[in-house]
């Protein structure tokens, strides 16, 4: 299109693609023009112009020190309303201090999946084991009480509720904690106090705890639900889509985050469509495909080798 004389504004926070694609970069940050760069800016540049400091695109972990229990999967079945299984005999385990990341093109059955092990998914059969605990059969409420945390992939329409205080979504679920409610009425001075420390703790860039969610920036949108879920004693620590439409000093934020709980000794599924994501997080790699896992390979298996898996070829020994 530009080839034929079209002008084209080409608007994205993923600097691969701005790179790949712009002729020209301009840089705004607070609604304001930062400044233009060329595309032969490193990532490190657009990055710190972006954020207005420097910013760690790289993810730094140490070797995992795998401990034992965690979560099992096995024989998973997600059958839909209509009855198509969307997710067909899906093995796999996740050890204490470990990543496993789930790759795939979106609509592969990672959606389900996820759903099916917080207790979302109304028809699963097979078995979903945390700590010796089996999760099919659970309610969502008894799942979370279990210890597992839980990122949404849409933290507007299930993470959030936009209308509701930054304080409020921060405890959406677990109110009813005798931390925060006495004789059913929420000590609103607890509450208070504890959005404050978690709003400078996660770094969420708010008015104040009474702020409405919505109101916020979809990074710290996302920081508030990830200021949620790790707030709590986990553990499995469910990440989808973790960083989906966030800017890259939250992706920078998010993903230490993520490593922290790993180190803490916290099992942690990380499903993500972004390459990039699943490489820099993972200690190991499951690729789903029509609803089943292709193979589970090391983090650092080439993208030419996922890419052939997301497209549905099992890997050979070499890459496994």
């Amino acid at each position: 299109m530009r080839d034929e004389g079209t002008a084209i504004v080409f608007i994205t926070h993923k600097l691969r693609e701005v790179r790949e694609v712009a002729d020209r970069i301009t840089v705004i940050r607070l609604g304001k023009v930062i400044g233009e760069a060329s595309p032969t800016a490193s990532n490190t540049e657009l990055a710190s112009m972006m954020v207005g400091r420097a910013v760690e695109l790289t993810v730094h972990k140490d070797p995992p020190k795998i401990g034992t229990g965690g979560l099992e999967v096995r024989g998973l079945r997600v059958l839909s309303a209509d009855g198509t299984v969307v997710v067909d005999g899906v093995d796999f385990d996740v050890r204490p201090g470990e990543v496993l990341a789930i790759a795939g093109v979106q609509g592969n059955g990672q959606t389900e999946l996820s759903e099916a092990i917080v207790g979302l998914q109304e028809r699963v059969e097979g078995s979903i084991v945390l700590d010796g605990t089996e999760l099919v059969g659970q309610s969502v409420r008894e799942v979370l009480d279990e210890g597992v945390g839980f990122v949404p992939e849409d933290r507007q329409e299930d993470g959030l509720v936009g209308t509701f205080s930054v304080a409020e979504n921060l405890i959406l679920d677990r109110s009813g904690d005798r931390a925060f409610q006495s004789f059913a009425t929420i000590r609103r001075g607890d509450l208070d106090t504890f959005a404050r420390d978690k709003i400078a703790e996660f770094d969420i860039r708010t008015q104040g705890p009474a702020s409405p969610a919505g109101s916020l920036s979809g990074g710290n949108q996302q920081k508030v639900v990830i200021a949620r879920e790790l707030s709590r004693d986990l553990k499995l620590l469910l990440a989808t889509q973790p960083t989906r439409g966030v800017d890259v000093g939250s992706i920078e934020f998010i993903h230490k985050r993520i490593v922290a709980t790993r180190d803490a000794g916290v099992p942690v599924v990380v499903v993500s469509t972004e390459l990039d994501e699943v490489a820099a997080l993972a200690d190991r790699i499951a690729v789903m495909y029509r609803g089943g896992i292709v193979g589970i390979v090391p983090a650092d298996t080439p993208r030419d080798v996922l890419g052939l898996m997301m497209a549905g070829e099992t890997p050979t020994e070499d890459a496994a």
